[in-house]
C-alpha cells in the first residue's frame, strides 16, 4: 500500500479525562470492537479476575486508576487506530501533557452525574492550545445523573467549546431506553450486559412509528421533542469546523455496559483527521514526505519486570520507519540501527517491520534516549521540545538499605528519564530531592523502586516552595547569585542550574535584587 494511503486510515487520538470518569473502560471497549481482546474486564469487578488491559502496572492494578500512558494499536474495519489511554489523576498530569503531542486527536470522557471537573478543564486548556480536534462521550448513563441539555450547556461553558449532540438518549439512570444516533439516523436499545452489543432497530427517521414500538409512545414524543429543540438551537455539524478544533461532537452511553461505544467509534474513524504536519524549529514537516523522522515523547522503565529494560516510545511524524534501517539520533549526532522495534497491545509487545505516520513505535533503550529526543532518516530536523514544569512538591530521597545503594542509584535515574518526576541534586550537601507535581509519585516512585530495583528508599521533609532554572548572559551576576544562594543552589538532571526557592517572598526578592537574571518555571527556554 502506497505510503500516502496508508497515512489516510490512520487515526491517533488520546483518551482523556477526569479521574473515575470511566476511561480505562471506554478504552478497553473500543479494543473489544476492534478484536482485539476478547474479553472486556471490567476494572473494579472481582468476578472477572482480569484487570484492566491498559493498566498493566502492579500499582495500576491494586489502585484501580492509570499512573502511566498505556499505548494500544487495532485494525478496525479500513483503518488502523492507535489509542493512547492517559492518566486522569492530576499528579500524572505531565505524562498526560507529554503525550497531547503525539495524538491528532482527542476523546474527553465526561461523568453524566459529575459533569466537568478541574483536570478535564485543564486537559481542554492543552487541547486549545495545540487545536486539538475533541470529541466528547458522556458516560455511566445507566446511572442517575443530570439533564443531557445541562450537561451540553456546562460543556460549553467550561471547555470553552462549542458542541453538538450527534446522538441523544431516550431517559437516563433507571429509566434509560437507549440512544437515538442522530449521524446515522438509527435507533439503538440498551440492554445491561458487559460483554454483549446491545441490539439496533434501523429506521427511516425519528417519526418512524417503530421508534413508538421500541420505547413506548410517551419516550418516543419527547424524543422527537428533544430532537426539534437540538435542530433549532444547535447548527447543523460542520465538520470543517470539528477538524479546526472549534465545534465538539457529543457522543452519549455506557462504557461499562459497552453502549454508544460502537456509534462513537463508527463516526470518528470517518470525521477524525489522519496523521497532520508536525512543526519542527526548521521546518513544518509534512506525514507524506519521503524521509522519515520521529520524535520520543515518553520513556518506559520495566515493562518487562524480568529484563531491566527501557522503552521509548517514538510517534512518527513524516515517511516510513523501517526495521534494522540506521536513523539518525539529532542529539547525539549518531547514527543507530534498531533490530527489536515493537508495536503495543498495552504490556502485549509485538515486532513491527515496518511503521507509518501516526504509529507509536518502541524502542528498546539503552540510555541513548531522552523525552524530546528527534530521529531522522538523514535531514537535521529538531521536533520542538517537550517541557518540564516547575514541580509543586519536594522531598529529600534517602537509601534505606546501604546494601542497595547500586540498585537505588539505576531505579533513581531511569525513573527520572521517564519524566514521572524530577531530579535535583543540591549543590551545598550534595543531597538528593525528588520534586513531583503531586503526592502519589511520591507513593509510585518509592513502590517501582522496592518491586521493580530491589531498593528500599524513605522520604525527608524539605520545605520548598518552587525550583526555577536559571541563566544569564552577566556571568559576574550569575557567580554572584550563586554564592549569595548558595544553601538553595541545586543541578538538574542534565547539570542546569536550578534555585530552589524556599517561599513566594524568597523568589520575589531575588528577582528583584538581581535583574540581570532570568528566572524560568518551565525548563523550556
Amino acid at each position: 500500500m502506497a505510503l500516502k494511503e496508508e497515512i489516510a486510515r490512520r487515526r491517533t487520538f488520546a483518551i482523556i479525562s477526569h479521574p473515575d470518569a470511566g476511561k480505562t473502560t471506554l478504552t478497553e471497549k473500543l479494543l473489544l470492537f476492534g478484536g482485539a481482546i476478547h474479553i472486556a474486564g471490567a476494572v473494579k469487578s472481582n468476578k472477572i479476575k482480569k484487570t484492566a488491559t491498559s493498566d498493566w502496572m502492579e500499582i495500576e492494578k491494586q489502585r484501580g486508576i492509570s499512573v502511566a500512558t498505556s499505548v494500544m494499536g487495532f485494525n478496525y474495519g479500513d483503518y488502523k487506530i492507535n489509542i493512547l489511554d492517559t492518566p486522569g489523576h492530576q499528579d500524572f498530569a505531565e505524562d498526560t501533557y507529554r503525550t497531547l503531542t503525539a495524538v491528532d486527536s482527542v476523546i474527553i470522557v465526561v461523568d453524566v452525574a459529575k459533569g466537568v471537573e478541574r483536570q478535564t478543564r485543564k486537559l481542554m486548556e492543552v487541547c486549545r492550545m495545540r487545536n486539538t480536534p475533541v470529541i466528547i462521550f458522556v458516560n455511566k448513563l445507566d446511572r442517575e445523573g443530570r439533564d443531557p441539555f445541562d450537561i451540553l450547556d456546562e460543556l460549553e461553558s467550561e471547555l470553552k467549546i462549542a458542541v453538538r449532540p450527534l446522538s441523544w438518549p431516550i431517559n437516563i439512570g433507571e429509566k434509560f431506553k437507549g440512544v437515538y444516533n442522530i449521524y446515522e439516523h438509527s435507533l439503538d436499545l440498551f440492554t445491561p450486559d458487559k460483554q454483549r452489543v446491545s441490539e439496533r432497530v434501523e429506521i427511516d427517521s425519528v417519526d418512524d412509528p417503530r421508534v413508538d414500538e421500541a420505547v413506548g409512545e410517551k419516550d418516543a414524543s419527547k424524543l422527537r421533542e428533544d430532537l426539534e429543540l437540538i435542530e433549532g438551537v444547535y447548527p447543523e455539524f460542520d465538520e470543517q469546523a470539528y477538524l479546526r478544533g472549534e465545534v465538539a461532537p457529543v457522543f452519549f452511553g455506557s462504557a461499562l455496559n459497552t453502549f454508544g461505544v460502537k456509534e462513537l467509534l463508527d463516526c470518528f474513524v470517518k470525521i477524525a483527521p489522519a496523521p497532520k504536519p508536525v512543526m519542527a524549529e526548521e521546518r513544518e514537516v509534512k506525514p507524506d514526505e519521503e524521509g522519515f523522522s520521529g520524535f520520543v515523547f515518553k520513556i518506559h522503565a520495566n515493562m518487562d519486570p524480568n529484563h531491566r529494560s527501557c522503552i521509548a516510545f517514538v510517534k512518527v511524524c513524516s515517511g516510513k520507519f523501517e526495521r534494522n534501517a540506521p536513523y539518525k539520533h539529532m542529539r547525539l549526532g549518531k547514527s543507530l540501527k534498531f533490530a527489536a522495534p515493537t508495536a503495543f497491545m498495552a504490556q502485549k509487545k509485538s515486532i513491527v517491520d515496518e511503521a507509518y505516520p501516526g504509529d507509536i513505535v518502541g524502542i528498546p533503550d539503552t540510555g541513548n534516549f531522552k523525552i524530546g529526543d528527534t530521529l531522522t532518516s538523514g535531514e537535521s530536523i529538531h521536533y520542538k521540545g517537550l517541557p518540564s514544569f516547575s514541580p509543586e512538591m519536594f522531598k529529600y530521597i534517602e537509601n534505606a538499605d546501604p546494601m542497595k545503594s547500586k540498585q537505588l542509584d539505576k531505579g533513581i535515574q531511569q525513573l527520572m528519564d521517564e519524566g514521572v518526576a524530577q531530579l535535583f541534586t543540591n549543590q551545598f550537601n550534595g543531597r538528593r530531592i525528588i520534586g513531583t507535581v503531586g503526592q502519589l509519585q511520591f507513593e509510585v516512585i518509592q513502590y517501582r523502586l522496592e518491586h521493580e530495583y530491589g531498593a528500599q528508599c524513605r522520604w525527608e521533609p524539605i520545605s520548598l516552595y518552587k525550583a526555577c532554572w536559571i541563566e544569564s548572559d552577566d556571568d559576574e551576576a550569575l557567580a554572584a547569585f550563586k554564592k549569595r544562594k548558595h544553601q538553595f543552589m541545586a543541578t538538574d538532571k542534565e547539570g542546569r542550574d536550578v534555585f530552589l526557592a524556599d517561599s513566594n517572598y524568597v523568589l520575589q526578592m531575588a528577582q528583584s535584587d538581581f535583574p540581570k537574571i532570568r528566572f524560568h518555571f518551565s525548563s523550556e527556554f
